[in-house]
């Protein structure tokens, strides 16, 4: 039998080879700013760049969830990621869609500056989150999801590899982006070690799409 739910906090600092996640702090904000600055980060997701209010509007709220209590419907889990070469913050990932009684997360509001597309940052991030999920916060199931239209999003999930389990029509209305279908993945933990396993060795062999 599954023993229902999980404590603790969502997030702590995740420290790989190429990126070290940190979870999301006040400090973060100018540096973040910096990061989200380019437009082509921004196509199926609400434009952060478009002012610095925006952001800031963005950036607080972000704030206000991560300090929600446990069990609270608003709670996520955000972090920034900074490159380890040179210390620089270059996004963002976050746990959402949290149910801790039922012990599963979602992962998502993911986005990078596109100076480091196809270096192995999306992958060390997502193996770092799904092992704190898995590993430490006991989850069984961790989800994903993205616009049905973002065919870069969609191929980087199957090749985690994660499930396709379908897609949602017009399941949400996304700010700047308009209606928006999604297309749903999960990563369950019976599949866990052959998900970790892939992540490690396209680390390992530097193949790395975002």
């Amino acid at each position: 039998m599954v023993e229902p739910g999980f404590d603790g906090p969502l997030t702590a600092r995740l420290a790989g080879s190429l990126v070290t996640l940190e979870p999301l702090a006040e400090e973060h904000r100018d540096g973040l700013w910096e990061a989200a600055r380019p437009d082509e980060i921004w196509l199926w997701l609400a434009t952060l760049n478009k002012s610095r209010d925006y952001f800031d509007s963005w950036f607080d709220a972000t704030l206000t969830t991560n300090a929600a209590g446990e069990g609270d419907p608003r709670e996520t889990g955000a972090f920034a990621v900074r490159r380890n070469a040179d210390g620089l913050l270059v996004g963002s990932s976050r746990y959402l869609g949290v149910r801790r009684w039922d012990r599963v997360v979602e992962i998502g509001w993911t986005w990078f500056h596109p100076s480091v597309w196809q270096t192995g940052v999306n992958v060390e991030t997502k193996l770092l989150m799904f092992t704190r999920a898995f590993e430490t916060l006991g989850c069984v199931r961790v989800e994903l999801k993205t616009d049905a239209r973002n065919e870069r999003s969609r191929r980087a999930m199957t090749r985690l590899p994660a499930h396709f389990e379908g897609v949602m029509r017009k399941h949400m209305i996304v700010p700047d982006v308009g209606q928006r279908d999604s297309a749903y993945f999960s990563v369950i933990d019976d599949e866990w070690p052959e998900v970790r396993a892939a992540l490690e060795s396209r680390l390992a062999g530097g193949v790395a799409p975002r």
